[in-house]
């Protein structure tokens, strides 16, 4: 076997790290963590969403994104509205999807750049390949197809 399982795991963990350094780069420049952008990626698709979710979506625990909510909520990123009960849910504000935008175009050139050695059809390939590994998440929230970057690991 050319690619044994752990050579291939130490593989995506090694893309992973170099995509988190350099989507923190690309990211610096508009005042965002990686994490503060997925977060602004996954109310863009999910708008309404509860803290748990979003925690949940960006890989932190409730507690841990919930002063993280607070601090974009402070600097006018995101809106927190009363949900139903006690639930609070969460929005883009017009700043917070204006960076979320800029954030993307910053994003997608650093995974254009990533990629650029694999043809269209190898890139089709890699993420079938990574789909059957995961398999079926069952903490999935419907947040679409499953060909959209890890979360929070873009």
């Amino acid at each position: 076997m050319k690619h044994r399982p752990a050579d291939v795991a130490l593989a995506v963990k090694r893309l992973q790290y170099r995509h988190h350094r350099a989507l923190s780069r690309a990211l610096a420049p508009l005042g965002l963590s990686l994490v503060q952008w997925d977060t602004l990626r996954h109310l863009h698709r999910r708008p309404d969403a509860s803290l748990h979710d979003l925690a949940v979506l960006t890989f932190q625990t409730d507690q841990s994104f919930g002063s993280l909510a607070t601090r974009m909520a402070d600097r006018g990123l995101i809106e927190r509205v009363p949900g139903p009960g006690r639930a609070v849910r969460h929005r883009l504000t017009e700043e917070g999807a204006r960076l979320r935008a800029a954030g993307q175009a910053a994003v997608d050139v650093v995974l254009e750049s990533s990629f650029h050695a694999l043809s269209d059809a190898q890139l089709g390939q890699l993420g079938e390949l990574l789909d059957a590994a995961l398999g079926p998440d069952p903490t999935a929230l419907g947040t679409g197809s499953s060909h959209e970057p890890p979360r929070g690991a873009v």
